[in-house]
């Protein structure tokens, strides 16, 4: 197999269990009312656990990688995501994370010396009007306050992408965050503890975010996109919310309204035509 092959199934493969995020979070907040709390911090300790046990035999101390910025930009970002799931349906919930990373990816590759063209501007312009068309009041309308959390938690998301660009061991990097993050986790759980119910059937769903989805997604991540240029990253993207939207319709029977289709078109088209267009 070709090494251009192999980096393309692994970044499908990441994709997809990013996609799948959405999705057991939104099976575990809506089947059996988990608490995001408690699914945040189950979904991030098992996540660390799996990851430490692979560098584990890697002969890698996990302690000594990653970095503190890398962990509060995890933790921020598993934290907003659990809240906001509460009320958005999966699909309005990653149309919202694409224009949050895409944005903020974009942004700080601006200020890393990647001046957007013309088209890039424009191709912004077109998913932001995509994103507002999505919130305008009506009877469709996502929850506003919702839908602020989790545009928090995607651009959180895409400065965590930024991290593992440069890192010479993107795994033990990812291990490292993780690890990092669980005492945050420890601290909001004790700072909320009523709220702490680890009884909850949706449990499973929160482990296999974390040992799963979110462990086994970053660290494939890592592995291919310090191949890529910011924009190229960005792109790839893409295909995240497409993914959750057929998982919300396939798992939670969430209905696909003309409301988030044609904000899906404006979207993903607009951020498409802003990444594919980058100049030389």
């Amino acid at each position: 197999m070709s090494s251009t092959m192999c980096t393309a199934l692994l970044t499908l493969l990441a994709m997809t269990l990013f996609a799948a995020n959405s999705v057991l979070c939104r099976l575990a907040l809506l089947e059996y009312r988990m608490e995001p709390v408690t699914y945040t911090a189950v979904r991030l300790i098992s996540g660390a656990i799996m990851l430490w046990l692979i560098m584990a035999v890697r002969h890698k101390n996990v302690f000594k990688a990653g970095n503190w910025q890398g962990a509060l930009t995890l933790f921020i970002y598993m934290a907003c995501f659990s809240w906001a799931y509460v009320e958005l349906p999966t699909a309005v919930g990653t149309l919202i994370i694409a224009v949050a990373v895409q944005t903020t990816m974009l942004g700080c590759g601006f200020f890393m010396g990647e001046r957007p063209s013309r088209q890039q501007g424009l191709g912004i312009g077109v998913a932001l009007v995509g994103l507002v068309f999505l919130l305008l009041p009506g009877l469709t309308a996502p929850p506003l306050f919702s839908s602020l959390i989790i545009f928090i938690s995607g651009s959180s998301w895409g400065l965590y992408c930024l991290c593992g660009k440069g890192v010479s061991d993107p795994a033990a990097s990812t291990a490292g965050n993780f690890v990092k993050a669980v005492p945050l986790a420890l601290i909001m759980m004790i700072c909320l503890p009523s709220q702490v119910a680890f009884d909850n059937p949706g449990i499973w769903y929160a482990l296999a975010a974390g040992a799963l989805a979110s462990a086994g997604g970053y660290v494939i991540w890592y592995m291919v996109v310090v191949r890529f240029t910011v924009t190229v990253a960005a792109v790839v993207q893409l295909s995240v919310p497409v993914i959750t939207a057929i998982g919300g319709v396939l798992f939670v029977n969430e209905p696909i309204t003309m409301r988030v289709a044609l904000s899906s078109a404006a979207i993903l088209g607009g951020i498409f035509f802003a990444t594919a267009t980058r100049r030389p």
